[in-house]
């Protein structure tokens, strides 16, 4: 639970950080043309926030679980049928926030899908359609030039992908680049990778005859999308014909096994020393067998005790030197034994310097792109909808104790992620309001209010459908 957690928290941080960049892209753009910006918000508020405030005659207010602030009363016309009325400004009361229109409202809403910034005159997910039943104003979004609201639109995409950059090279000026070639890294492979030739502890060399260099996601989905594959299998060079149209298949139809990784033995490396087992196991020690269970590799092991992390102790057959011993191991409250394995290979690392890490960085973020934008075609595929992966899959790749380094590189990852997402031709998100701007540009004219209204209303409820289907997915993933 404790590490859960932990992923959730580092989760919600890195989406909250990301969020508030991106919309703040939209804002500064918005600024720099004198657009008013009436709203910035952290998660969406529909009806009432959790949190508010404005800037109201040179002095801030602040409003805590309120109700949303509306300039428009209902009253029956002359024919008796009942209209919407915008009352102006200076008829509202002073507690009524839309009274001040000339500051920014900021705050905190309670549908924690994102966040939005409201720019006065443009239809977005406020759905705020008040303004556009006045006349255009000089301050509004729709009175500006098609290249400024061009800008104003791309701007989150835009800081979005600096900021992964910039977050890259931080990571590396800090931390260095640490990093191991295919050809040392022996692999370990699912029982369907194995089917199909692999034997574990194979060096994965070369797929399609081309060298994979270091090891990466990009080497990884190479040896998948290959028709062959070259392995080095004690110390001989062997080519293994792939199944037509690759491994690609395989691996998404793995779903959260996956269909290979590094080789980890199951030999005990390092020992937690407040772990109860530290009485019992040894550094060097190998398990040979958990319960009933033949172990090969330190994943195989993990898999077992995730599998029974209900048990206070388990038993295990362990080589010792050259002596084969019968233990009971006790098990932690988190039903683990509390050992580091032993890594076949170590890393390299190279360090950067503060200007040689900048150019490293957008390397690191380009070649990240372009990986996710490769692989994103396969979506559109029924293994790929079945793969699709949410919250749970997001939160997954953050590590289980808070480690600033894979932080910041996972939040690196999700900025890229949100800025090519947010640049799709989907009405409601960025790429549906720059998809509408350039037919505008094209045929010299703008689609309707009514035409935008309707397309973001559809864009909004795919995008909801989306969520609750990927997020579906990772809850019958976990529970089957």
């Amino acid at each position: 639970m404790e590490s859960f957690i932990i992923k959730a928290l580092q989760l919600i941080l890195s989406l909250s950080i990301l969020v508030v960049m991106h919309e703040l892209g939209h804002f500064a753009f918005s600024k720099l043309f004198r657009v008013r910006i009436e709203k910035f918000y952290l998660f969406f508020n529909p009806s009432f926030s959790l949190f508010r405030m404005k800037k109201i005659g040179g002095k801030w207010r602040f409003k805590w679980f309120s109700r949303n602030d509306s300039n428009v009363r209902r009253r029956y016309n002359y024919e008796g049928n009942e209209i919407e009325e915008v009352i102006p400004a200076e008829q509202l009361p002073a507690d009524n926030w839309k009274r001040y229109p000339e500051t920014t409202e900021w705050g905190i809403g309670w549908l924690p899908l994102g966040g939005y910034v409201k720019i006065a005159g443009m239809i977005d997910e406020s759905f705020d359609k008040e303004q556009l039943q006045q006349s255009a104003q000089t301050w509004e979004y729709r009175s500006q030039k098609t290249w400024k609201r061009l800008l104003i639109t791309t701007g989150g995409v835009l800081v979005n992908f600096v900021l992964a950059l910039a977050i890259y090279s931080a990571v590396l000026f800090a931390w260095g680049n640490s990093y191991v070639e295919m050809r040392d890294t022996a692999m370990q492979f699912s029982e369907t990778a194995l089917s199909e030739g692999f034997r574990n502890g194979d060096c994965i060399i070369a797929a399609d005859g081309k060298d994979l260099g270091r090891f990466s996601e990009n080497a990884i989905l190479s040896v998948f999308e290959a028709e062959t594959v070259t392995v080095l299998r004690n110390g001989e060079t062997i080519t293994l014909p792939m199944p037509k149209g690759g491994l690609i298949k395989l691996a998404m139809q793995q779903k959260q096994k996956a269909l290979m990784s590094p080789y980890l033995p199951a030999v005990v490396d390092s020992i937690m020393p407040d772990a109860p087992a530290a009485a019992v196991i040894k550094k060097g020690d190998k398990f040979l067998v958990v319960e009933k269970d033949t172990i090969h590799t330190f994943s195989e092991l993990r898999n077992f005790l995730s599998k029974n992390d209900k048990k206070s102790s388990i038993s295990a057959i362990v080589l010792r030197g050259n002596d084969t011993l019968l233990l009971d191991i006790p098990l932690d409250d988190k039903g683990l034994i509390g050992f580091a394995p032993q890594k076949i290979i170590i890393p390299k690392t190279e360090t950067f310097d503060f200007w040689q890490s900048i150019p490293a960085g957008i390397d690191y973020g380009i070649e990240t792109l372009a990986f996710y934008v490769h692989q994103f075609k396969y979506l559109f595929t029924k293994d790929g909808l079945l793969s699709l992966s949410g919250v749970g899959g997001f939160g997954s790749r953050f590590a289980p104790v808070w480690d600033w380094m894979s932080f910041w590189e996972n939040t690196a990852f999700l900025s890229i992620i949100l800025a090519f997402m947010n640049i799709l031709p989907i009405p409601a998100l960025d790429g549906g309001h720059v998809l509408f701007l350039l037919y505008e540009m094209i045929f010299r004219r703008k689609p309707s209010d009514k035409f935008l209204i309707y397309a973001q209303t559809v864009g909004m409820i795919l995008l909801l459908a989306l969520v609750l289907y990927a997020n579906g997915m990772d809850f019958v993933r976990a529970i089957f």
